[in-house]
């Protein structure tokens, strides 16, 4: 395989304009540029919680989230180009229930934090909130994947799950939101 990146900078972008997968060129600040960089900040965030002690399972799936994160940008990047099905949504749906399981009811909102690795996969899932609502804007003026919004939804709740799961291991707790109105 040859070098995909032989020289870093090109200068191409210098006046604001940056090129899609498929060579046609948009303003840096395009809706389509926000979305797909979004998703590499995602992305990102989920490496940060990769560097924290987790167990194999959570580690396993959120090594293959980032696959998908990189692909679901691919698609964003290339107007017309689908890496997303619906088994990806499936799987992680799967994937979640599993999780959920072990899980207390909630009975409060939960407040970010907890741990590092929790508090990091709180960011995580707020930015993929946002990668969401930015896919949807996107969705409004191009073509988009239907089963990569679908994706983002599930991988939000599916991080939020997960940062419950980093907050209550080795004997930690969740942080639980005082309630004004049912004070404790």
């Amino acid at each position: 395989m040859g070098h995909r990146l032989s020289k870093i900078y090109t200068r191409t972008g210098d006046s604001g304009t940056t090129a899609l997968g498929d060579g046609t060129r948009v303003d840096k600040d395009s809706l389509r540029i926000e979305s797909y960089g979004s998703l590499d900040e995602l992305n990102s965030l989920v490496g940060v919680v990769l560097a924290c002690d987790l167990r194999e399972d959570v580690r396993n799936l959120l090594e293959v989230v980032q696959h998908h994160l990189f692909d679901l940008g691919a698609e964003l990047c290339i107007p017309g180009y689908e890496r997303i099905q619906q088994h990806h949504v499936d799987s992680m749906e799967a994937s979640l229930d599993t999780l959920n399981e072990e899980l207390p009811p909630l009975k409060e909102f939960i407040l970010p934090g907890g741990n590092q690795a929790a508090a990091a996969c709180h960011v995580a899932r707020t930015v993929c909130r946002r990668c969401e609502r930015l896919a949807v804007a996107l969705a409004r003026e191009s073509t988009v994947n239907p089963c990569s919004l679908r994706y983002l939804n599930r991988l939000s709740d599916m991080l939020f799950v997960i940062a419950r799961i980093l907050a209550r291991q080795d004997g930690g707790e969740e942080v639980l939101w005082k309630n004004p109105r049912n004070p404790s």
